[in-house]
């Protein structure tokens, strides 16, 4: 499994609920390009739309900008794909709960592309703090331990 996109900074901004792993439906040139792990997950999203997952706002570049196709869009909605049940407890999700659906990575499994997508509820500054608290005790422990 080769992580070729990831999106740290949601687990910074965001508190992890529940997470799932959806096949998405991907271009040749698209797979190409992450492979060379070019792309993005900044302001990312999922929608469920129609009994189906949509992954808004991926960036992913052609892989050859003079070869890509008339009109490719890098941020075009891209269909995930899920089982019926995974995509029925997403749904539920949209039901006001003060809850996203987020890609947190891209990776590769085998030979497919998966997206690790997240369930996901927004944190408050004062977590975001103790976050911070907990890296910088976590850095000045390995640093003590390094040392010795």
């Amino acid at each position: 499994m080769t992580t070729l996109i990831d999106h740290r900074k949601s687990r910074f901004d965001y508190e992890i609920v529940d997470t799932f792993e959806a096949g998405v439906e991907l271009l040749g040139l698209e797979v190409k390009s992450l492979k060379n792990k070019a792309g993005s997950l900044d302001g990312s999203y999922v929608i469920v739309r129609g009994g189906e997952a949509y992954a808004i706002n991926v960036f992913i570049p052609p892989y050859q900008e003079k070869n890509t196709p008339a009109g490719y869009d890098p941020r075009r909605n891209r269909r995930l794909i899920l089982t019926k049940n995974e995509i029925k407890k997403l749904a539920a999700v949209d039901d006001g709960k003060n809850l996203t659906i987020v890609p947190i990575s891209v990776y590769t499994k085998g030979d497919r592309v998966k997206v690790g997508i997240a369930i996901v509820r927004s944190k408050k500054k004062v977590d975001k703090r103790e976050t911070i608290k907990k890296r910088e005790a976590d850095r000045d422990i390995e640093r003590e331990m390094k040392g010795r």
